[in-house]
């Protein structure tokens, strides 16, 4: 039985052709994602900003202006509210109020009354609260593991290979971070600990994939010590592209499918990752690859001193 090959043996792909149309999206995708992060922000849920989260699923469908309005009727803070899932339910998120925890309670049982009052058969689950406190830690918590995984990813790769690979490594990961906020800035998704945590696991298979990728262009390099580095790393994505595509495609369909089928309460989680698989896949080759030859690798770069003499060769005296 012939085995399925989705990439055949004899692929030569010419990536290196679009590498400075690819590098000029790349940064246009970027500084555009950077804009909208620092001009509409991100939306932040109640890890991040503190105050309480009331879910609640209404029989039927609700016009969100009519429950907003009612909600802000009882002068309890400006509320947001959201569509969590479908059209039928609904996340309502108010800013904590000042005092004590009863104070809190409170309000999650004046929100819980008129709901039950006005929208009959409506389901309300029990209120979070996140005092300002604990949600300013883990905000900095966050924030600190998402940055000291990149640095320590690129140091990892600087010692395994060299300092080139690791700014290649570090330019790669920002770039995938990057995008993912922009689209949550666009999207204003809510960014809560589920999403830091797809942070870590899309910087996690972005290292993965450009590890194996600079592996073989290593191999190679000490191969083909002759060959031009542009053809040299067409040559390496070409060999590493079945294991690329096979790998990002049983991820993806996964992700996929529990996209539409899981659980809402992992929607964002499940979307990131989603989206973080295909900006990694796109970058390992776009990105940490060219950024090779822009840092001006070449085939010679790293031969030692003592393989350049020829054996038996003696210094003159």
């Amino acid at each position: 039985m012939k085995l399925l090959k989705l990439v055949p043996d004899n692929t030569n792909i010419d990536f290196m052709r679009w590498r400075n149309i690819a590098l000029a999206i790349s940064i246009a995708a970027t500084i555009a994602s950077l804009v909208l992060v620092g001009i509409r922000g991100l939306n932040l849920g109640i890890d991040f900003v503190g105050g309480q989260v009331v879910r609640a699923t209404f029989a039927q469908p609700v016009d969100i202006e009519e429950l907003r309005g009612r909600v802000g009727a009882l002068n309890v803070g400006e509320a947001s509210i959201q569509e969590f899932g479908d059209d039928r339910t609904y996340q309502i998120r108010l800013p904590r109020p000042d005092g004590p925890e009863s104070a809190s309670n409170r309000v999650v049982t004046e929100v819980r009354s008129l709901l039950q009052r006005s929208y009959p058969g409506v389901q309300v689950d029990a209120g979070e609260s996140v005092s300002g406190k604990v949600s300013e830690e883990l905000a900095w918590d966050g924030a600190l593991a998402i940055s000291l995984a990149m640095l320590g990813i690129a140091l990892y790769i600087w010692f395994r290979f060299e300092w080139q690979f690791g700014v290649g490594a570090l330019v790669t990961l920002f770039h995938d971070v990057s995008m993912i906020l922009g689209f949550f800035a666009l999207t204003q998704m809510q960014v809560d600990l589920n999403i830091v945590a797809a942070f870590l696991a899309v910087v996690g298979y972005s290292l993965n994939d450009t590890v194996v990728i600079y592996d073989r262009i290593r191999e190679n390099l000490r191969k083909y010590r002759k060959m031009a580095i542009v053809p040299l790393l067409n040559l390496s994505l070409n060999e590493t592209l079945s294991r690329t595509i096979v790998t990002s495609l049983s991820i993806m369909i996964a992700l996929a499918v529990l996209l539409f089928l899981g659980p809402d309460v992992i929607f964002g989680l499940t979307l990131a990752i989603l989206l973080g698989t295909f900006i990694g896949t796109y970058s390992s080759i776009y990105i940490s690859a060219p950024m090779l030859v822009w840092l001006g690798i070449t085939p010679d770069s790293f031969i030692r001193l003592d393989e350049e003499t020829p054996a038996g060769a003696k210094a003159a005296v």
